[in-house]
């Protein structure tokens, strides 16, 4: 859907973006090509997607052979999309994305890729959401404001790494694709976003880690200045906290961001 197209669909429907939902249309068929190339789903596969607007990213995921599980809260779009998307490979869920049950409205037990423009308000919500599932996405490709993605991508050491940062990268390569200017959506957005794409390396350690590791780095990386002990003590106890350091290697000394993955889930698995 281009810019012509969008404006013709808005003014049908007697329509105007939501600035309260985030609603952001990407109006350029060539990223869009882009990003399903980058997918590469195959026919038959689960794709889910949160927040489908008018359905040109979905049509594409579709016409590939996708099996797609949309998921819209805004009421007018998914009457849109349920008198426009007739495929029978298209299932539409009218919800909350970061708030509904995922796993209820995916088949079970089926590997999964999440492909998306995701609203940037909910961005980091609903990538969080993917991580604590039991059996996260086998791939992840987000459209997403610039700061969001450099911070998912970023390494050990540095400024923007953090606690998504090291939850996405304990199970993923995540890349930074490409950055897209504003002037590929409508509305224009204030500011620039990239496209990230996360490919699951094949490790999935224990759920239970994964949920302590979670703990663990939001409790640091909420006080990202401080040593590491003070905030942990005080979350998991001094003496607990002073072991499980020692066993793992790990200074008392050091801060959040010198940590890399593997040492976090040394010490998640020594809480």
């Amino acid at each position: 859907m281009n810019k012509t197209e969008l404006f013709a669909t808005l003014e049908k429907f007697n329509m105007r973006p939501s600035r309260v939902l985030g609603q952001n249309f990407l109006i350029d068929k060539n990223l869009l090509d882009y990003i399903v190339r980058e997918a590469h789903p195959e026919p038959g596969e689960i794709v889910l997607e949160a927040g489908p607007g008018f359905g040109a990213l979905t049509r594409l995921l579709l016409a590939a052979g996708a099996e797609l599980y949309a998921i819209e809260f805004d009421r007018r779009l998914c009457d849109y999309l349920r008198n426009n998307i007739k495929e029978p490979n298209f299932h539409l869920t009218e919800n909350d994305a970061c708030r509904v049950d995922i796993a209820s409205i995916l088949p079970e037990g089926r590997p999964f890729r999440a492909i998306a423009n995701l609203p940037y308000a909910i961005s980091s919500i609903f990538v969080g959401k993917l991580l604590d599932l039991p059996s996260p996405p086998v791939q992840m490709i987000f459209m997403l404001q610039k700061e969001m993605a450099q911070r998912l991508a970023a390494r050990p050491g540095t400024k923007n790494y953090g606690a998504l940062s090291v939850r996405s990268q304990q199970l993923y390569d995540v890349k930074l694709l490409r950055t897209v200017p504003p002037q590929v959506f409508h509305p224009r957005p204030e500011v620039d976003s990239a496209l990230v794409k996360f490919e699951a390396t094949g490790y999935l350690p224990d759920f239970e880690l994964r949920k302590r590791l979670c703990g663990i780095v939001r409790c640091v990386f909420a006080q990202r200045r401080k040593m590491l002990l003070k905030p942990l003590a005080a979350a998991y106890g001094r003496e607990k906290v002073e072991a499980a350091l020692q066993k793992a290697g790990i200074s008392e000394s050091a801060r959040p961001a010198e940590l890399d993955i593997k040492q976090y889930e040394q010490l998640a698995a020594f809480l």
